[in-house]
């Protein structure tokens, strides 16, 4: 039995389960009239396991029918958000008191606070004496004193490589290197052992066109560019609003009255759509007068704004932004870097005055795979490095402090061949979160042979 009539993107019917071409009739059978549907025809028509959620191929309905219900998360929301190429965290948390730095980076360097040589916008915004924002994280400041966003300086995994590829995937399976270990992400051990509070088809998004390697082997995660991919789509030539209305009025009648796990899985699918039509993604409008920027980031965070508020589910949001690789032409308070940073920290603060109090349920994790070298290289950029920084934010953290045991950036300090050295283990920061922000306690498996050591860095 064919069982995609409807499909996120309209293309459901456009292959055959073998993967060959077949034609589409311009009137499916269950439509027996424009508008006119019937059990008998939804029930041929593949019923609601015919909907397609995002890529259709990623989330099963078929594994949701085997687990009905769906309740609010019992702990916060978690949002990730991952710099890939190795964000430079010596420019984006400036230890500005450190002759070193200002040593080895002439041009690159962020002056210090203080320094009357350079405009005021060009220099590093103190946050303690010794460490300072890069400039373009200026919105990020008033969130640090306020106590809401905290920093993790000299932190990352055990991988040597340098490699993108192998340090991100290291990090993104939760494990020290990776050539250790297992192959799935640490997040979806994480839902995997929470699995039963919380049947959403909306649990686990990634706002991407690809799958991140954090959510990989947890099968109800979605990979979506944007939320209004989840939709009741039907084939092009019944895309009229009465037909899609008859579809889910008969959907409704179908299975409104059952009481078995179809009729369970239906209804809460079709919960999850209305939840979606009221919400209306397309038209959602940021509250507290917050502002996101056009970026790919903004639009991302405004879309995780709203599944927050909207009551769906949603237990982790995953995004990504690229473009931290800065071997050339990095620039210092100005430049390719400060563009990015730009982006990022207007993104993140909009996020925070979006959701007001209701930042109190959510823990937002900045992460890059690595950080860049000390010495600034001879294109006027930066070459991988080691140890970067971590950014959180949420009711639970404890800010207004950088966390972590500086290492110091003396040639002795350093990690061969000039690297700032990491004291910190990302999967610390992360199990944390788990521990006393999401109410996972089996640690052991969403970090297998880890016993992690919990840093202060966020409250229980």
């Amino acid at each position: 039995m064919r069982n995609d009539w409807w499909s996120c993107n309209g293309k459901g019917n456009a292959e055959s389960e073998s993967g060959g071409a077949e034609s589409v009739s311009s009137t499916p059978p269950l439509l027996h009239s424009s508008t006119h549907l019937t059990r008998r025809g939804l029930l041929v028509g593949g019923a609601l396991a015919a909907v397609g959620w995002a890529t259709t191929r990623r989330t099963a309905l078929a594994d949701l029918t085997l687990n009905p219900g769906r309740r609010e998360p019992e702990g916060d929301v978690l949002v990730t958000i991952f710099l890939r190429g190795g964000a430079d965290g010596l420019n984006m948390v400036v230890p500005h008191q450190e002759s070193e730095y200002h040593k080895h980076r002439p041009v690159l360097g962020i002056a210090a606070p203080k320094d009357g040589k350079v405009a005021g916008n060009q220099r590093a915004v103190d946050l303690d004496g010794f460490f300072g924002l890069h400039p373009s994280l200026n919105p990020f400041l008033p969130l640090f004193k306020e106590g809401k966003l905290g920093i993790v300086h000299a932190v990352g995994s055990g991988d040597q490589t340098r490699s993108h590829f192998e340090a991100m995937s290291a990090m993104e399976r939760g494990l020290f290197t990776d050539a250790t270990g297992t192959s799935s992400g640490w997040i979806a051990r994480h839902l995997t052992a929470t699995a039963g509070k919380n049947n959403s088809p909306l649990r686990a998004i990634a706002l991407s066109s690809i799958m991140p390697d954090a959510l990989r082997g947890y099968l109800n995660a979605s990979a979506v560019n944007s939320i209004t991919d989840f939709r009741l789509d039907l084939p092009v030539a019944q895309k009229e609003q009465s037909a899609n209305k008859a579809v889910v009025d008969a959907l409704k009648d179908l299975y409104g009255e059952g009481k078995d796990l179809m009729a369970h899985a239906g209804n809460e699918t079709l919960a999850v759509l209305d939840s979606l039509n009221r919400l209306n993604p397309e038209q959602y409008q940021a509250s507290n007068g917050a502002v996101y920027p056009e970026g790919e980031l903004g639009r991302g965070l405004k879309q995780v704004a709203c599944l927050v508020k909207g009551g769906v589910g949603l237990e982790v949001a995953c995004l990504d932004k690229g473009g931290w690789d800065t071997h050339y032409v990095q620039g210092g308070s100005a430049g390719l870097q400060a563009g990015l940073l730009d982006e990022l920290s207007r993104s993140v603060s909009a996020f925070a005055q979006d959701l007001g109090k209701s930042m109190d349920r959510v823990t937002l994790v900045v992460m890059t795979e690595f950080g860049r070298r000390l010495h600034e290289n001879n294109s006027l950029g930066t070459d991988h490095g080691r140890a970067s920084v971590m950014f959180l934010l949420g009711g639970g953290v404890n800010g207004g402090k950088v966390h972590g045991e500086w290492p110091g950036l003396a040639e002795r300090q350093l990690e061969p061949p000039g690297d700032l050295r990491v004291t910190t283990d990302y999967r610390d920061v992360l199990a944390e979160v788990l521990a006393k922000r999401v109410g996972n306690k089996e640690l052991g498996s969403v970090f297998p042979g880890y016993s992690p050591h919990f840093r202060g860095i966020l409250r229980a």
